[in-house]
């Protein structure tokens, strides 16, 4: 494995890095990329459309520019390419939800050391924030899940199934896809009360109400009802302690029917638990946010599948930029 050679000048750049994140993130929070939109506009009135100080937003659209996420051109600042596909609301790629989340749970990071010390969250779980954060928080899953869905469902074969149960699906992203891939699929999404809202526009807006339904239940605390071919748990065991996990999975395989599949999809660490980098680093997010989750080992996964009767369990490859994998087990 190769390592970085680090010098004083990397280094300070880590550190000072999250001006580049504020700068981005403020962007997003005022709306900044949305009016500007296909148009050149002037500072002073983008400031005026976003009811904002002129000098804040001239120093905020040239630090943008300077990221490369805007261009300056005869005192009229313009959307790159990629900013009008992933920053500005009017595009269906748009990014801006998930950034938003990160937004709110950069507080809990900056109090990381705290968190170290203590083994405890300093934040509350975003699944029960207040409502502005919930939904940046379940719009945000939809934008990740957007971008790995298309191609993570074309490597499964699930033709040969009926029924597939989205649990802790949120809007429903890979239940949509799953159901698109295979045309005799239908599937349930399984989430907390908050979340219908979000989920039945979305599987609207794909036009697939007839086949998508939505549960409304808490899978820590309740059971799970029903007789599924597959179970789909896509990043919801980060978020709980072991010992919820392996209930979790033995709730799973209980309504699962014979020959049929659980589907694990996490960011997952190799068993040495020092890399891939994100699913580490994504193991501190859950130690601010949450008071039991973490990213779990290949090992670990393993054994929770097999010690709820599940077997042939194998591991795919890397899907999306944060290296998720998934991992299923049949049962018998």
């Amino acid at each position: 494995m190769s390592k970085i050679e680090w010098n004083p000048g990397k280094i300070m750049e880590i550190s000072g890095f999250y001006w580049k994140t504020c700068a981005l993130h403020a962007g997003i929070k005022t709306d900044l990329f949305t009016v500007i939109g296909n148009k050149g506009i002037k500072s002073e009135d983008a400031a005026d459309k976003i009811k904002a100080n002129k000098d804040g937003v001239y120093r905020l659209l040239n630090a943008l520019t300077a990221m490369d996420l805007l261009e300056k051109k005869g005192g009229f600042f313009f959307n790159t390419e990629a900013s009008k596909r992933f920053l500005s609301k009017d595009s269906d790629s748009y990014l801006g939800y998930m950034i938003l989340h990160h937004h709110y749970i950069l507080k809990a990071w900056a109090d990381l050391d705290s968190s170290v010390k203590t083994g405890k969250p300093v934040k509350k779980n975003s699944s029960f924030a207040d409502k502005e954060q919930r939904e940046a928080f379940i719009m945000g899953m939809y934008n990740t899940a957007s971008g790995v869905a298309p191609s993570l469902v074309k490597e499964f074969d699930l033709s040969g199934y009926n029924s597939l149960l989205d649990l802790g699906g949120g809007p429903g992203t890979y239940a949509i896809h799953f159901c698109l891939n295979n045309p005799k699929l239908k599937a349930a999404v399984y989430d907390l009360p908050t979340t219908k809202p979000f989920a039945e526009k979305t599987i609207a807006k794909f036009g697939l109400k007839d086949r998508i339904s939505f549960i409304k239940g808490d899978f820590v605390k309740e059971d799970i009802t029903g007789e599924y071919d597959v179970v789909w748990m896509s990043h919801i065991l980060h978020g709980e302690g072991e010992e919820d996990c392996r209930k979790i999975i033995k709730k799973a395989a209980k309504v699962l029917k014979p020959g049929g599949i659980i589907m694990i999809h996490e960011f997952i660490l190799k068993n040495s638990k020092d890399a891939p980098l994100f699913p580490a680093l994504f193991s501190l997010n859950m130690l601010v946010g949450t008071d039991n989750g973490k990213a779990y080992s290949e090992d670990e996964l393993e054994d929770m599948l097999k010690e709820a009767g599940l077997k042939d369990v194998s591991l795919s490859f890397c899907f999306g930029v944060n290296e998720s994998r998934v991992m299923t087990g049949k049962k018998g």
